[in-house]
């Protein structure tokens, strides 16, 4: 690891001004990405920016009918909240089942979004439910957030503050994890808004993606039979030792169909 500076954010504008004075400084939340980067020499920031204890950041409300999460919300912490268990039971469940407890006990919602990882859970989550992220200077829809491999459309000294997510009148996320990471080698969340259904696959491609055809399936009925039924292409779908693109094409109508179950549909 090289050396750097380390520094405590006061508040959220103090954060984006040193970024800003300093191109080659890092927002640091719980590090479990960012650190090992650097122990491995692949990352050299040159100085670490701390947000994680902004005042405020970590508070977890309702607010006008949406769940809105800060940014340096623990995952530990969204899995066992009251608010969120009650308003969106499968959203605490995902994050529950988030890499050990060491990594719950540190990470954090803002800095796995910005991260961006192809086989996070929690960008599954925000796109089902049609969340939207806000951050030091706008709103982005989440549709509109997710660009690729690693790259979400935030700006470099652009900081994520908390996320508004909408309540589902159904909603559940399954992941066939890789034993070693815990990361999905695929995952899939399934939400179901009045007569719409969106669903969001992690894990099986360059980045989180919906799944039209799913999507189109489960919206005219809401069923496991109806997801089951659904062929994937997967010709835009990852290959490696894990699994081949074929068989995360297979995997994500199943986990579909029994996310749908675990849901409640039909």
């Amino acid at each position: 690891m090289y050396a750097f500076h380390f520094e405590r954010a006061a508040d959220a504008r103090a954060a984006v001004a040193r970024l800003q004075a300093d191109v080659d400084a890092k927002f640091l939340g719980g590090g479990q990405s960012l650190l090992a980067a650097m122990k491995l020499r692949l990352a050299a920031p040159s100085a670490l920016i701390d947000v994680s204890r902004i005042a405020g950041m970590a508070d977890i409300r309702m607010d006008n009918g949406e769940l809105v999460i800060g940014a340096a919300a623990r995952h530990a912490d969204v899995a066992g909240n009251a608010e969120v268990a009650k308003a969106i039971p499968a959203l605490a469940a995902l994050a529950g089942g988030i890499g050990d407890r060491q990594v719950r006990a540190m990470g954090t919602l803002g800095g796995s979004l910005a991260n961006d990882d192809p086989a996070a859970c929690y960008p599954a989550a925000v796109l089902a439910l049609d969340a939207t992220v806000a951050t030091d200077r706008r709103s982005i829809a989440a549709d509109d957030f997710f660009k690729g491999l690693y790259e979400t459309a935030l700006a470099p000294d652009e900081l994520i503050t908390a996320v508004r997510f909408k309540v589902p009148d159904q909603a559940a996320y399954i992941k066939f994890r890789n034993p070693a990471s815990r990361f999905a080698l695929v995952g899939v969340m399934v939400a179901r808004f009045g007569n719409a259904v969106r669903v969001a696959v992690t894990g099986a491609a360059d980045s989180v993606f919906r799944c039209a055809p799913l999507e189109q399936a489960l919206s005219a009925s809401f069923t496991a039979a109806a997801a089951r039924a659904v062929t994937v292409d997967a010709g835009r779908l990852n290959a490696d030792l894990h699994a081949s693109a074929e068989y995360r094409a297979h995997l994500i109508p199943v986990l579909a169909a029994r996310a749908v179950a675990q849901a409640g549909g039909g």
